[in-house]
C-alpha cells in the first residue's frame, strides 16, 4: 500500500494521556471564555496516517499550537513532536512506507501553490522533495520505496502533469493533459500507477488509467463510449498492499450510488461487490488484502463493516450512532476511526477498545443532538438536519447554514460553527440540497447547468417547512455559508430577497465569470462540467448562476469575509460584487484576512465568528437570552 497524500481535516482530540511532552505544547483553554470560543480552541487531531512497513510511525494534523500543523507520532515510544511551524499553518502531509520521511506541502499563506518538502521522521532540516518540479497546485502524491515517488501537479500553463521522481535524478514526466487529472495509487512493487482523469471533460465522473513508470499504457477503465463523457464515475482507493498483487480497489456508480469493485489492470478482470447496503459505500484494504474496510454512509450517519473477500461475509463493526469521519485498519486487525456526533466532540477510537488519542485537559464543551427533517421538494424528498436550543420553544431566529462543495453533504457530527448559534438562542437548519453527495448519483448530478438555482429551490422548500412547522421565525432568518455555501448565500439574497433577513457569506463565489478567470485550473474544469462550458461558450448560463447578476435585488444586510490569497474563490471577483453593493447603497461589511480559502489559525477563525455575531446583533433582533 503506497501512500497517497491528501488534505486532512482537523476534527478531533489531541493527545495520548501517557505520552511525554505533548500536553505542554497545547494551548490552554481559558475557562472564562465563552463555550463557543473554547470549542474552537480545544486541541484536536486528524486520523493518523501510518507507514506501511513501520506501522508504529504516524503523522497527524493538530491545532495544539493554536495553528493547524503536522505532527509526528512514534507509537512505540509514545514520543510526539511538531514537524511544521508556519505562520498560516500546514494542512497536507504524508509519510513514506518505510517511516523514514515525512512529506508536507509548502504553499504561501494558504494559496495552495507550492512545492513538496520532506523531513526525517526523527527531525532534521526540511529539503525539497522533488527538486526540478516548479511550484504548482498539488494533484496527488504516491510514495514508493528507495526514494521513488509519483507526483501529480496542476498549473494554468501546463494543465495536469504526472511525474516520476527518484533521488538524485531529474523528474520524468509520464502524463500530461489540459483537463483535470491526478495520481491515485502506486502498486506495492512500484511498477504500476493509477491516474484518475477527466480527459472526456466531465470532472464529476472521472475515469481511471493504469500506466507503467515510463508512462506506457497498461489499461483504461471508463464507464462510457471511448472519448465521450461516461454515464458514471470511477474512483481509485489503492492497489492491494501485497507485493506483486496488481488488484486495484475501485469505487463505481454503475447502479446509481458509490459501490466497490476490484479491478486488475493486467488481466482486465472486474469484480463488482454488492454489499446490499443502502446509501453510498467507501472502501479500503485491510493490510493483508484479505478483507475490505467498508464505510457505509446513509442519511447523514455512517457505520463500519469488515467484508471478507474469501467468504463474502459482511461483519458490522461496533461504532456509536453518529458519523465516522475517517477510518483505517491496523496490522493487528483492529480499526482506528475518528467519530463524533452533533452532541459530542470527535474522538479517535479503536475497535480494539477505548480511545487511541486523548486530548490534554478539558474537552471542548458539547452541544445539542441533531434532528432529522424530511421535506417534499421540487426534485424529490430533501433531507435536512435541525439543531435547536435546549429548553426553549419556537419559533426561533434561525440560521440556514449551507454546506460547501457542492459535492459534499452535512452529517450528524460535531460542528463548532453550528454550536455558536445554538449558544446564542438560534435554531440551525442544514439542507442536503440537490447536488449533495450521500443520496445517490441522480441527486448529486441534478444541479448541472442550472447551477445554484437548483440548490436554492430546495433550500426554499425547507425554509417553508421550517416556518410552517413553527420552528423558524420568518422575520429572523439568516442565510449563511462558506465557499459554495457562501456562493449560495449571495445568490439566495438576490434570487430570493423576500426569504431572508440577513446574509453571512464566507469565501464565496460572487462574480462567476471573474471567478472562473482567476481560479485554479482544477476548479475551472469543475465549472465547465457544472455549467456546461466556459463563460465564452455559455455566457447566459454563467449570468443566470452568478450572484452579481442579482446584486441590485439584495434588500438585507450582508457580511462577507474573504481570504486575500484564496485560489478557489479569488479576491478580485468578491471585490467586484462588493463594489456594486457600495454603488447601490446596500448595507454591507467586508472582512479581508491574510490567508487562503479559510484560515488554519484558530484565533483568526474565532475573530471571524466574532465579527459575524456582532454583525447579526446590530442588524437583527436577537433572542432575549443573549
Amino acid at each position: 500500500m503506497s501512500d497517497s497524500a491528501s488534505t486532512v481535516a482537523a476534527v478531533g482530540p489531541f493527545d495520548s494521556a501517557d505520552t511525554p511532552g505533548t500536553a505542554d505544547s497545547a494551548v490552554p483553554l481559558d475557562d472564562a471564555a465563552p463555550a463557543w470560543e473554547r470549542r474552537f480552541r480545544a486541541p484536536r487531531v486528524s486520523l493518523p496516517d501510518w507507514a506501511e512497513h513501520a506501522p508504529d510511525r504516524s503523522v497527524f494534523l493538530s491545532n495544539a499550537s493554536g495553528t493547524y500543523e503536522i505532527y509526528a507520532w512514534d507509537r512505540g515510544t509514545g514520543a510526539q513532536r511538531q514537524v511544521t511551524d508556519r505562520a498560516n499553518g500546514t494542512t497536507t502531509a504524508s509519510i513514506d512506507p518505510t517511516g523514514e520521511w515525512i512529506w508536507w506541502f509548502a504553499d504561501t499563506d494558504g494559496d495552495e501553490f507550492g512545492v513538496w518538502m520532506r523531513q526525517p521522521f526523527g527531525g532534521g532540516p526540511d529539503v525539497e522533495a522533488a527538486p526540478g518540479l516548479a511550484p504548482s497546485y498539488p494533484a496527488g502524491l504516491a510514495i514508493g520505496a528507495d526514494g521513488l515517488a509519483v507526483v501529480a501537479r496542476s498549473t494554468d500553463e501546463d494543465g495536469s502533469t504526472v511525474h516520476v521522481v527518484r533521488s538524485g535524478a531529474e523528474p520524468v514526466t509520464i502524463y500530461r493533459h489540459r483537463e483535470s487529472a491526478g495520481v491515485s495509487a502506486l502498486s506495492e512493487d512500484d511498477t504500476l500507477v493509477v491516474i484518475e482523469h477527466s480527459e472526456h471533460g466531465d470532472t464529476m465522473h472521472p475515469s481511471l488509467r493504469a500506466v507503467r513508470l515510463d508512462g506506457s499504457l497498461v489499461a483504461d477503465l471508463h464507464d462510457g463510449p471511448p472519448g465521450e463523457a461516461p454515464a458514471s464515475g470511477l474512483s481509485c482507493t489503492g492497489f492491494a498492499p501485497v507485493f506483486g498483487d496488481s488488484r486495484v480497489l475501485v469505487s463505481h456508480q454503475r447502479r446509481g450510488r458509490w459501490e466497490p469493485m476490484i479491478w486488475n489492470p493486467l488481466t482486465g478482470e472486474e469484480h463488482e461487490i454488492d454489499l446490499g447496503l443502502p446509501g453510498d459505500v467507501g472502501v479500503d484494504w485491510y493490510p493483508d488484502a484479505s478483507a475490505l474496510l467498508v464505510e457505509h454512509d446513509h442519511q447523514a450517519r455512517s457505520e463500519l463493516y469488515r467484508y471478507d473477500l474469501a467468504t463474502g461475509a459482511l461483519e458490522r463493526l461496533a461504532t456509536p450512532a453518529g458519523t465516522v469521519l475517517g477510518a483505517t485498519a491496523r496490522p493487528d486487525g483492529s480499526v482506528e476511526y475518528l467519530w463524533s456526533s452533533g452532541e459530542r466532540p470527535s474522538e479517535l477510537r479503536s475497535t480494539g477498545g477505548g480511545t487511541v488519542l486523548v486530548p490534554p485537559g478539558d474537552r471542548a464543551p458539547g452541544s445539542v443532538a441533531v434532528e432529522d427533517a424530511w421535506v417534499a421538494g421540487p426534485g424529490g424528498v430533501i433531507h435536512a438536519l435541525v439543531s435547536r436550543p435546549a429548553g426553549g420553544e419556537g419559533p426561533y431566529p434561525t440560521v440556514f447554514e449551507v454546506h460547501g462543495g457542492p459535492t459534499a453533504h452535512d452529517e450528524d457530527h460535531f460542528a463548532p460553527g453550528v454550536a455558536v448559534w445554538i449558544d446564542h438562542g438560534f435554531a440551525v437548519v442544514r439542507v442536503n440540497y440537490r447536488g449533495s453527495t450521500g443520496y445517490g448519483k441522480e441527486w448529486t448530478d441534478a444541479l448541472r447547468e442550472r447551477v445554484g438555482l437548483i440548490e436554492l429551490e430546495d433550500i426554499a422548500a425547507v425554509r417553508e417547512w421550517a416556518v410552517s412547522s413553527g420552528l423558524a421565525d420568518p422575520e429572523r432568518l439568516v442565510l449563511s455559508g462558506g465557499s459554495w455555501g457562501g456562493y449560495l448565500t449571495l445568490l439566495g439574497l438576490g434570487v430570493q430577497p423576500e426569504n431572508w433577513a440577513l446574509g453571512l457569506a464566507a469565501v464565496p463565489v460572487a462574480d462567476y465569470v471573474a471567478a472562473y478567470e482567476d481560479e485554479m485550473e482544477a476548479l475551472k474544469a469543475m465549472d465547465r462540467t457544472l455549467v456546461g462550458g466556459t463563460p465564452d461558450e455559455v455566457p447566459e448560463r454563467y449570468a443566470a448562476s452568478s450572484p452579481i447578476t442579482y446584486v441590485d435585488r439584495v434588500r438585507v444586510p450582508v457580511f462577507i469575509s474573504a481570504g486575500l490569497n484564496d485560489p478557489r474563490c479569488p479576491i478580485r471577483q468578491i471585490e467586484n460584487y462588493v463594489a456594486r453593493l457600495g454603488e447601490l447603497g446596500a448595507v454591507h461589511e467586508v472582512y479581508r484576512y491574510e490567508a487562503g480559502h479559510g484560515s488554519a489559525v484558530v484565533e483568526e477563525r474565532i475573530r471571524q465568528v466574532r465579527k459575524e455575531l456582532d454583525f447579526v446583533k446590530r442588524h437583527l433582533e436577537m433572542p432575549k437570552s443573549v
